[in-house]
Order: structure tokens, then C-alpha cells, then sequence
């Protein structure tokens, strides 16, 4: 036993030898994972926004995330003003995961000599650690890959990303948690960024070392490093213009306008055309199964509330009071588009229908689309009494295309761009029977 104890690392990447880099060390190790422990601060702070956005906490009907129970402690009635608040919150959170992109990569493969250290586990409290950034490493990468899908609409997880990604992002927090509060002190010295202490083994371009550094370095710098080509900064500098390159050909989506051309990376082949309404949509009404009979003459307008229905024809509710608005759209991919033009009825007018008065209270809005995410939502009663919510007739000037709703849609300020239900069929003021 004790001479297998004794016995040296396997031949390949766990002897330290096989790692050759000169780049590799505590100071490039440290200076990517400070910008990652900004950049992910961010984006969980944007990313819990996003889901109180989404008002999971009224009814079944917008909430997919099962026994969430304390997860939940954060939700707060999402305003709706500033009416671009979403807008932007939402536009970080996807341009700045896109960006970060290549300093995690970058702050793998500096640390990638520890995952083949030997012996595997040394003790409990070794495999302990190891477990934690096994969580760590698995979370970012499951985090990371599951948004860029979804920025991408290329749906292929094993069940609703809406909840996937929303437990995958505390399983991924917790870990990240634990590793910054054992970590950071270490970090903030290799980087020399505590005072009075040099950085950890005074590394620069030159790769010279001292004895301070000793315990950072072990493991991560190469004890036969190979001549350099690039400094250390250099480097740094390479993968900072990889960043800046993807929010280059990201951001775009969610300013929209022109600059949605700048947009190399946002998904393509939605675009609606030009004229009143050639702006961009996610799903087309083909796509979700829109028929020609759903939307046509026979389409009513079912109002409901307080023990009262109207159904309106789609030329009564043309007869009805109009209202107008300029409101964006955001999507929770990312992309938005500019102020469009609405013209429509305010869901207080319809409340008022049914005998509601002022005091609009919250609404179930459903489409005539078939099953689906988001086919019917719950409005909050903040959302349906502003004057800027409408049931939209027209955008721009003229009526709905059929991708953008025809023959009514929802718009209300401030909301992600899913609860701006499109092809709507019912309002169900109050708490459904």
C-alpha cells in the first residue's frame, strides 16, 4: 500500500510536466475569474429581474417552476415604468452571458492542469472540494450553454428552459458562492490587489516567481514551461477583444433599429418584411397553428368579469374608444425592437364592459393559439389598469399582419415580450371562476 502510495502520477496530463504553457499561473487564473465574479454577479441580479418579469407567482398559468417555495423569496410586482425597464435589464443579461463567453473559457483552460491533479482525491474534505467545483464547472457550463440556445429559439432541452434554467442557475450560484467566499482572498492577492502584499509569485511577462506565491502556483504553473509567445497581459488582452467582438455582433438585438444588422449572432430568417408592420417577431402565426378560421369572421372577443360576458365582433370592438401607445417589445432572448405605434382599446375599457371600475383588477388573456408556452397569461392588476395597456388593432398605422396578432394582440409596458399575447380570444378580468 505504501509503495502504491509512493507511486508517480500515470503518463499524460496528470503528470505536471505534460502542461507546457508559460501563460498558465495564479495571476491570469486570478484576473479571469475577478471579471467572472462581476460579470456572473450581474448577470444572476438581471437574470432573477427576468423571472419576477415573468409574474410566476400568480396562478398555474405563469408559473412552470414546480415547488420553487423559498426560491421564490424575491418576487415583487414587476412595474410598468420606465415602460423600456425590461428592455434593458434583459438586453444585459443575454449581451453580457454572450460576452462573458470567452473569459470563462479562457478561465478553464487555466485552471484545466488541477482537474487531472494526482492522486484524484487525497481526502474527504479533497473530494469534498472537488465535488463543489465539479457543481461549479457543470453549473456555468449548463447555464451558459442553455441560454445561448435559447438566444438562439433552438429548443432542444429535455423539458421547459423557462424552469431548467431557473433551477440550474441556484444550483450554479450556490457553488459559485462557496468558491468565491474560499477563494477570493487568494485571488484579490494573486492579482496584487490587497494592499501591502505582492501579487502572488510576482508574476508578470517574465513568469518570475516568489516564495510568497509558492502555494497559489502549485499545480497551475508548468515546472518546464515551454518559451513564450504571448505575455500574460497579452493574453488578457485576447480574450477582452473576444468579448468585445461578441458584443459587437450582440447587442444590436436588443437596441434594435438599424443596429439589429450589427446583430451577426441573433437568430435570423424571422423577418417580417417591411411597411407598418416589419418589425421582428418570434413565432409566426404558421408556426403555431394558426388557421385561417380562427382569425376570420367568426373570431369573437369574449370578455368576462364580475358574473358578466361580452362577446364582441371584430367591427364592434373597431367601434369601441381607441387609445395609443409607443411600446417596445422584448423578448427574453434578448432582442427588442424599437417604439412601435399602437392604437387599440385599454384593457380598462374592456373591464368596464363587464361592469369593473377603476380599480381594473388582474386579467387571464387567451389566445387562439393551441397549447404552447405562454398560449394564455395572467396580467397583474398594476399591468392592466395603466393607460398605456391596450388590446392592439393596429401598429403603425395599420391593421395587425398575422404574425403580429391579427385580429387583436396585448401590449402593456414594461412586460417581457411573451406576455404581449398575440391572437387573443378572451379576457378574464379577476380571479377565473
Amino acid at each position: 500500500m505504501a509503495s502504491a502510495r509512493q507511486a508517480g502520477p500515470p503518463p499524460g496530463p496528470s503528470r505536471p510536466e505534460f502542461w507546457r504553457s508559460p501563460l498558465r499561473g495564479p495571476w491570469l487564473t486570478a484576473v479571469l475569474g475577478l471579471v467572472l465574479l462581476i460579470g456572473v454577479t450581474v448577470l444572476f441580479l438581471t437574470g432573477l429581474l427576468s423571472y419576477a418579469a415573468y409574474n410566476p407567482d400568480l396562478a398555474v398559468v405563469n408559473d412552470q417552476t414546480p415547488d420553487k417555495g423559498w426560491l421564490g423569496f424575491y418576487l415583487f410586482s414587476w412595474p410598468t415604468s420606465p415602460y423600456w425597464l425590461y428592455r434593458v435589464t434583459q438586453g444585459v443579461h443575454v449581451t453580457l452571458g454572450v460576452a462573458l463567453v470567452p473569459v470563462l473559457l479562457a478561465k478553464l483552460w487555466s485552471v484545466i492542469p488541477k482537474l487531472f491533479a494526482w492522486p484524484a482525491v487525497r481526502s474527504v474534505a479533497h473530494g469534498i472540494e472537488r465535488l463543489s467545483l465539479l457543481l461549479l464547472v457543470g453549473g456555468a457550463g449548463f447555464e451558459f450553454a442553455t441560454g445561448i440556445l435559447n438566444v438562439q429559439l433552438h429548443y432542444v432541452f429535455p423539458g421547459s428552459f423557462y424552469t431548467l434554467h431557473f433551477y440550474g442557475a441556484w444550483v450554479f450560484i450556490g457553488a459559485f458562492v462557496v468558491h468565491v467566499v474560499f477563494r477570493l482572498p487568494r485571488a484579490l492577492r494573486a492579482a496584487g490587489l490587497r494592499p501591502g502584499e505582492p501579487a502572488a509569485g510576482a508574476q508578470d511577462a517574465a513568469g518570475a516567481q516568489d516564495a510568497a506565491g509558492a502555494q497559489d502556483a502549485a499545480g497551475l504553473v508548468p515546472p518546464r514551461p515551454a518559451a513564450p509567445t504571448i505575455s500574460r497581459r497579452g493574453a488578457v488582452g485576447m480574450v477582452g477583444l473576444g468579448s468585445l467582438a461578441l458584443i459587437v455582433v450582440t447587442a444590436g438585438q436588443s437596441v434594435g433599429g438599424w443596429f439589429r444588422q450589427t446583430a451577426l449572432l441573433a437568430p435570423h430568417g424571422q423577418d417580417p418584411g417591411s411597411g407598418p408592420n416589419g418589425f421582428q417577431i418570434n413565432k409566426t402565426a404558421a408556426s403555431v397553428g394558426i388557421r385561417s378560421s380562427d382569425i376570420g369572421p367568426a373570431w369573437r372577443l369574449t370578455v368576462r368579469g364580475a358574473g358578466r360576458q361580452v362577446d364582441l365582433t371584430y367591427g364592434q370592438l373597431l367601434a369601441l374608444p381607441r387609445s395609443e401607445s409607443s411600446l417596445p417589445i422584448a423578448c427574453v432572448e434578448g432582442w427588442s425592437t424599437p417604439d412601435q405605434h399602437w392604437t387599440g382599446v385599454r384593457l380598462t375599457e374592456l373591464a368596464a364592459l363587464v361592469g369593473l371600475g377603476t380599480n381594473t383588477p388582474q386579467v387571464l388573456v387567451e389566445s387562439v393559439q393551441r397549447g404552447g408556452s405562454f398560449s394564455s397569461v395572467v396580467l397583474r392588476d398594476n399591468q392592466a389598469r395603466d393607460a398605456r395597456s391596450l388590446l392592439a388593432l393596429r401598429v403603425n398605422g395599420a391593421v395587425l399582419s398575422h404574425d403580429h396578432g391579427y385580429p387583436a394582440r396585448v401590449i402593456v409596458p414594461g412586460a417581457p415580450g411573451v406576455h404581449n399575447t398575440k391572437w387573443v380570444t378572451r379576457l378574464t378580468f379577476g380571479e377565473p371562476a
